[in-house]
């Protein structure tokens, strides 16, 4: 996740850029939080991983970012949890990590700016140095660590976070956080980091055990006051970590909540066939048996995806025979101490039936039980975590074209760059512009495949849509050319880096008040990667 919320000059990704917030390249889509693989094809992480298009939960976002309306914000994962308690002044966190390896550059900032925005909303806002990881996975020095964390957070504070109401702090020193590492790593094994993140002989063990570090930061905020919906910002390559965080939030609760209708457990195309057979029984529900929907079912033709499901659904309401089919609501006990479940017991109001293993309750919503089940847990001494929720922003092409790389100094811009040398390197930056001036009046520029029109639309236009529709819609009908625009851009750059070297001059007391110890004194060589 510390990679996952900044995006790294090794790893951003070659790619054609699209309004729309698409794009188009590859077919194939690989994810490594390390490499330097691309991501050719954005639409491709619906499908294959199961992330959600951002433009979904736009309406319901209060006052979104530019990054969201511009749609390089692209996709989420239960973003929805996030809006809702934005929406309802209810708590909330956010938390993005950022692993010290080189300066920050343009692309940190985009993850700079998500932090700050949702602290601004409201959030408990967390910047951690993911010092852990960078020793390990990378093999930098602490005193090259120290020295990278130091310039990462003085750029954090000087676009604007707030280390009064919010938290920095490094990896190697919370305890919580690795205390917490510890207790997640009892919930995963080997062979799930070997699928992951393609992990084998070779990697060594503090690799490994950074990851797991990297889950305990995601959750790290549900620790302070109480469980509550929490946003990483990310890049898409660094999914893998988010996906193996809900994934062990999941494991370490004490309940699992379902709904169910009978004794018997039913998964979800299962408990779909069996809500159809209710809804459609004639007779109230104290007359409905299971054998009745068994035969129901029988005949019913499902839609195609559930089609594999209906086997064993009429197998299991046949062998309950007529036990009455009634909706309920189930807690089965997953991690829960002895004690914990008793006090769920009697917590629970209204008609129940108590089993081994699980409790049924007749009165209560989902929600409510969801609930009740976090409270009862929290209570005797589990976490009660709420699963991560995390935003994706596509990656910035790099000046040159293709990737922007550390190793390329004309792709990048850094944010401690000499005003001088980012004009420079944007006047000399690759453009979307046709062969000639006579070209492009005639048939306009593409835009969509221009990394300075991203610099408009990524960060020199800030707050100001009408300046980037502006630029896209005179570069494309042929207006403007790739001359004056670049002169623009430069412009505009070196004022940003003037600006922000300024601030960031001006925040050097807050960061040394700060809670945040930048001379390490920790003894070691660099790590070694995989």
């Amino acid at each position: 996740m510390s990679d996952s919320t900044h995006e790294d000059e090794e790893s951003a990704p070659e790619r054609d850029a699209r309004a729309d917030g698409g794009a188009t390249g590859a077919d194939d889509v690989a994810l490594d939080p390390w490499g330097s693989e691309t991501i050719a094809d954005y639409r491709k992480l619906f499908e294959e991983f199961g992330i959600e298009e951002f433009e979904s939960v736009l309406p319901d976002t209060p006052d979104p970012h530019y990054l969201m309306r511009r749609g390089v914000i692209f996709g989420h994962r239960e973003y929805d949890a996030v809006a809702e308690a934005m929406r309802n002044d209810e708590p909330f966190a956010a938390l993005s990590g950022f692993m010290p390896t080189g300066d920050p550059h343009i692309g940190h900032k985009l993850v700079f700016d998500e932090l700050i925005w949702h602290q601004e909303q409201g959030a408990d806002a967390f910047g951690l140095i993911a010092d852990l990881e960078a020793h390990s996975a990378r093999g930098l020095s602490w005193d090259e660590i120290d020295e990278h964390a130091r310039n990462y957070l003085l750029s954090l504070l000087a676009l604007g976070f707030d280390p009064e109401d919010g938290e920095l702090y490094r990896q190697s020193d919370n305890r919580e956080v690795q205390d917490l590492a510890f207790e997640l790593g009892s919930k995963a094994n080997f062979s799930e980091f070997e699928a992951i993140y393609d992990f084998g002989g070779e990697t060594n063990i503090s690799h490994l055990q950074s990851v797991v570090t990297q889950t305990a930061d995601i959750l790290y905020p549900q620790l302070v006051d109480e469980p509550k919906p929490t946003v990483i910002p990310v890049g898409p390559d660094q999914d893998p970590h988010v996906r193996l965080t809900r994934d062990l939030a999941v494991r370490t609760r004490f309940f699992k909540v379902t709904k169910a209708f009978a004794s018997f457990e039913l998964d979800d195309d299962e408990r779909q066939l069996v809500r159809a057979a209710y809804d459609a029984l004639p007779a109230g529900e104290s007359d409905v048996r299971c054998e009745d929907a068994a035969e129901w079912l029988e005949t019913y033709g499902p839609v195609p995806e559930l089609a594999d499901a209906k086997p064993s659904a009429i197998r299991k309401l046949e062998e309950a025979g007529k036990e009455p089919l009634r909706p309920r609501v189930r807690f089965f006990d997953r991690n829960a101490t002895e004690e914990a479940f008793e006090d769920l017991i009697e917590s629970i109001e209204g008609e129940k039936r108590v089993f081994e293993g699980h409790i049924d309750t007749f009165d209560l919503s989902r929600a409510e039980a969801e609930e009740l089940a976090r409270e009862v847990e929290v209570d005797n001494g589990g976490f009660g975590f709420q699963q991560p929720s995390s935003i994706y922003h596509r990656f910035m092409t790099g000046l040159t074209g293709g990737k922007m790389s550390s190793s390329v100094p004309a792709s990048h811009i850094s944010l401690l760059d000499d005003p001088e040398d980012g004009y420079d390197k944007v006047k000399a930056a690759t453009t979307g512009g046709r062969e000639t001036a006579e070209l492009q009046r005639e048939l306009g520029g593409e835009a969509d495949d221009c990394p300075v029109y991203e610099l408009y639309a990524y960060l020199l236009a800030g707050d100001d849509d009408e300046l980037t529709k502006r630029v896209y819609e005179e570069c494309v009908n042929g207006e403007r050319l790739c001359g004056g625009c670049k002169e623009q851009a430069a412009e505009l750059m070196k004022e940003f880096l003037e600006d922000h070297q300024e601030k960031r001059e001006e925040v050097e007391d807050l960061l040394d008040a700060a809670d945040i110890d930048l001379d390490s004194d920790r003894r070691g060589s660099g790590g070694g990667g995989h």
